[in-house]
């Protein structure tokens, strides 16, 4: 098994900390090479999963017709979110996804099990939690190549999944928005206008 030296390390802390949530007014016109989107799919499907269940599924979204389908339904739940946060004009201004500017929108499905899962008996989430660890594999390796993500949030599960066509057994984790950007942000875009404050260790660890 191989050893990582401290360069090798050091890089790691780099992407991590260099990972940003990008929002469709940052994304270029550039398509994504086939080799490298099947290098950050391969780095999801190496991702870790409890019972080595990997019920992860991608669906690549290229059509502009699905899209823009999907853009509406994003309208329609932004509404609703902006009625919750009237009393913050900043939420208006913010662009909070990039369906349409990105090269690519992957939708990432979770495969609910037809039999009992190993370490899935008692605590039922964990496949889905797997499957977000799947997303995090490929967004740090996309940043790895320059490639920004955005996870759009704003969007009624169910709907989506009429519109993709995607039957019972799955279920929509999340909808990511994928492509080449002008610049990464130096700091979260919400920590920056001042939306929240970036926590500290001391705020999220305890010791017992």
């Amino acid at each position: 098994m191989k050893s990582f030296n401290k360069y090798e390390q050091q890089i790691l802390k780099q992407i991590i900390s260099a990972r940003r949530d990008v929002r469709g007014n940052h994304f270029i016109q550039k398509e994504i090479p086939k080799e490298i989107l099947e290098e950050l799919l391969s780095s999801a499907n190496n991702a870790p999963s409890v019972g080595f269940s990997q019920p992860w599924r991608f669906v690549i979204i290229q059509s502009k017709e699905i899209r823009g389908e999907i853009y509406t339904e994003f309208e329609k739940q932004n509404t609703k979110a902006k009625k919750i946060f009237s009393s913050n004009e900043q939420y208006c201004k913010l662009k909070l996804e990039g369906i349409k500017e990105a090269s690519l929108n992957i939708a990432v499905l979770y495969q609910k099990p037809k039999k009992e899962i190993l370490g899935q008996t008692i605590q039922k989430k964990m496949g889905e939690y797997s499957v977000v660890c799947a997303i995090q594999n490929f967004w740090l390796t996309a940043r790895a190549y320059d490639i920004g993500v955005g996870w759009v949030s704003i969007l009624n599960p169910k709907k989506v999944k009429k519109i993709l066509d995607i039957s019972k057994e799955y279920k929509l984790v999340g909808y990511l928005c994928v492509g080449y950007v002008d610049e990464f942000l130096s700091a979260p875009e919400l920590e920056t206008i001042g939306w929240e404050e970036k926590k500290s260790l001391e705020k999220v660890v305890r010791w017992v």
